[in-house]
């Protein structure tokens, strides 16, 4: 059997009719790239159009990057700038980028992808099944979320024709969409974490949201493999929507893959007793969070359906060393940071309270608004003002919806709040607070950017440290 290849001629084979021009070499691809600031030798830069910029502007630069091709809609007024490299015109590059991700995929059918979709965790998972998996596979798994109708097919070109498991997140805004992506990648398993608020907005309801993500197990074949969380009963119930085999993951008696015993180890990780198989064992995770059991869950289930043996699995846990969204750092001033300032939602932020609750020392946050929670904003404020009143010893906000969050904070006895209006006078407030020993947590929504706090903050407290080394240096 002739392996594949990932070539001009394949690309002017999948792309009959929608090839509107082909010139120079021939060339043979790695991998497809949208960007050029990432584009490097043996690449394929796809020009999409965008709404503020058209991708095709900056294809001069990825030829100077050595790319190998570039597929575009149109040629630029001066096409020297593509000299040396294979160029495709076609009169839709998204639909040409899809096209051929479909048919890479379609190219490679020893290779079986394990899907997984959840409002939180996704790529968190990806990581984790695909280092369990690895234990006993050529596994691939990009390390970026590439999760929808332009990074699936990045993802499969990606693939390589000798790649036994690839780990894909299948993720959503409303239906259909992750229907489609099933119809490019063919999962063969599929992994659900949750279903929860996000995107709440563009979705329209829960009901829809749950719809939508249980569209990945109702793709899976009558051989394949439904990992459910159990502990989510939306999740839990689309049992009942798939032909593949169920197997539930969870804390739940009725779990397939179980943890009990959750015993949280701070910044070292955490440890719980894994039940499956009938037998048990205990596994000392080196990630910290113990709110990461779930996604530990799903990824020993990815190792068990594909019969791998119980000590292997737990083999690989222990050895897990994936980058977490929530960092555990300790910065100047003797203070110990929880930077979770990526992104937002209420079960994460709940999530990340939990593990500020395992640090020693006062326990601070400043914590944003959620965005995209629809009809539920203020309840999920609400709620997580009220849980951080339980945890922290001083507690900042900072935009208009997570005033409800001190709000309620306030309310359950939380003495110690304070709403702020802006990032510059959040960072002050925070670095007049913080003293050697202390925990600060920072999290609010990706449109709030409150990494530039936290920038702030830790040169405010390296200046103030240096500061004192220098008076405490200071002759008499």
């Amino acid at each position: 059997m002739t392996t594949p290849r990932f070539d001009t001629d394949f690309a002017q084979r999948v792309l009959t009719g929608r090839l509107l021009e082909r010139r120079g070499p021939d060339a043979h691809f790695m991998r497809a790239v949208i960007d050029s600031r990432r584009a490097g030798p043996g690449d394929l830069f796809v020009g999409l159009p965008g709404d503020h910029a058209d991708g095709a502007d900056f294809a001069a630069d990825a030829v100077r990057r050595g790319v190998a091709g570039v597929l575009l809609g149109a040629l630029p007024g001066d096409p020297s700038g593509l000299e040396g490299a294979a160029v495709l015109v076609v009169d839709n590059p998204l639909g040409a980028l899809q096209q051929l991700g479909a048919a890479w995929r379609d190219a490679l059918p020893a290779t079986e992808v394990v899907g997984i979709t959840g409002n939180v965790g996704k790529t968190t998972t990806k990581l984790m099944a695909a280092s369990v998996l690895a234990r006993q596979f050529r596994v691939q798994a990009s390390e970026l979320n590439y999760n929808n109708e332009i990074g699936v097919p990045l993802c499969l070109l990606e693939l390589r024709p000798e790649t036994e498991r690839a780990v894909i997140e299948h993720g959503m805004y409303t239906t259909g969409e992750i229907a489609l992506l099933c119809t490019w990648t063919h999962p063969r398993t599929g992994i659900v974490l949750n279903v929860g608020p996000v995107h709440l907005e563009r979705a329209g309801s829960m009901d829809a949201i749950a719809r939508a993500k249980r569209e990945l197990v109702e793709a899976l074949p009558a051989d394949g493999h439904a990992l459910l969380n159990i502990d989510d009963p939306v999740v839990a119930a689309m049992a009942g929507h798939t032909a593949a085999r169920v197997t539930r993951f969870g804390t739940s008696e009725e779990a397939d893959v179980r943890g009990t015993d959750l015993e949280g180890l701070g910044a070292a990780g955490f440890a719980f007793t894994l039940h499956a198989r009938g037998e048990q064992r205990r596994v000392r995770v080196p990630l910290p969070g113990a709110h990461l059991l779930s996604n530990v869950l799903a990824a020993a289930a990815a190792g068990l359906v594909e019969d791998m043996s119980l000590d292997a699995v737990c083999q690989a846990l222990e050895a897990l060393d994936v980058p977490l969204r929530l960092t555990v750092r300790g910065i100047a001033g003797g203070v110990t940071l929880l930077d979770d300032t990526y992104n937002a939602s209420p079960a994460a932020t709940l999530a990340a309270l939990d593990l500020l609750s395992e640090m020693p020392g006062r326990k601070l946050a400043l914590l944003g608004d959620m965005l995209e929670l629809g009809d539920l904003a203020e309840s999920s404020h609400d709620e997580v003002g009220r849980r951080a009143a339980g945890v922290v010893d001083a507690l900042f906000t900072v935009g208009d919806l997570a005033s409800r969050i001190s709000d309620a904070a306030h309310g359950c006895g939380l003495g110690a709040v304070e709403h702020i209006q802006s990032k510059d006078a959040a960072a002050a407030a925070l670095v007049a607070t913080l003293r050697p020993g202390d925990a600060l947590l920072v999290k609010g929504s990706r449109a709030l950017a409150l990494e530039t706090v936290v920038a702030e903050v830790e040169s405010q407290l390296e200046e103030r440290t240096r500061g004192v080394d220098a008076a405490g240096g200071a002759g008499s």
